[in-house]
C-alpha cells in the first residue's frame, strides 16, 4: 500500500513540476496535482490500453512515436475532468506528457521505485 501511495505522490510532484516549468500547462495547487495524478492513473489504466490496442498499426509504422500522441490525449482528458488543471493545446500536452514521464522516471530512480 505504501508503494502505491509513493508512486501517486511522485506522479503528483511530476505534474506540479511540469506545470511550474511549462507555460501552457497550469495547476492551481498541489491538491489539484494530487487529483490530476489520480485521474491520470485511472485513465491510463482504463482508457489507454484500449487506445493502444486499436492504434497498433500506427504505433508500428511510426516506430512507437504514436504513443506520444496517445499520452498527450490522456493528459488532455485528465484536464477535462480536473478543475484547476489546464492544458492550452495539443502541443503543450505532448511536451507535458514528456516532462511528466521524465520527472516521474527521475524521482522513481531517486526513491528506488
Amino acid at each position: 500500500m505504501a508503494h502505491i501511495l509513493l508512486v501517486w505522490l511522485i506522479n503528483a510532484l511530476s505534474v506540479y513540476a511540469t506545470a511550474s516549468l511549462l507555460g501552457g500547462i497550469s495547476v492551481t495547487s498541489f491538491g489539484a496535482a494530487l487529483l490530476v495524478a489520480l485521474v491520470l492513473g485511472l485513465i491510463n489504466a482504463i482508457v489507454k490500453p484500449v487506445l493502444v490496442f486499436f492504434s497498433i498499426p500506427f504505433i508500428i509504422v511510426t516506430l512507437g512515436l504514436f504513443l506520444l500522441v496517445i499520452n498527450a490525449l490522456m493528459l488532455q482528458m485528465a484536464a477535462l475532468f480536473v478543475n484547476g488543471f489546464t492544458v492550452d493545446s495539443f502541443g503543450w500536452a505532448v511536451l507535458g506528457s514528456l516532462f511528466i514521464s521524465l520527472v516521474s522516471w527521475m524521482l522513481g530512480t531517486l526513491f528506488n521505485i
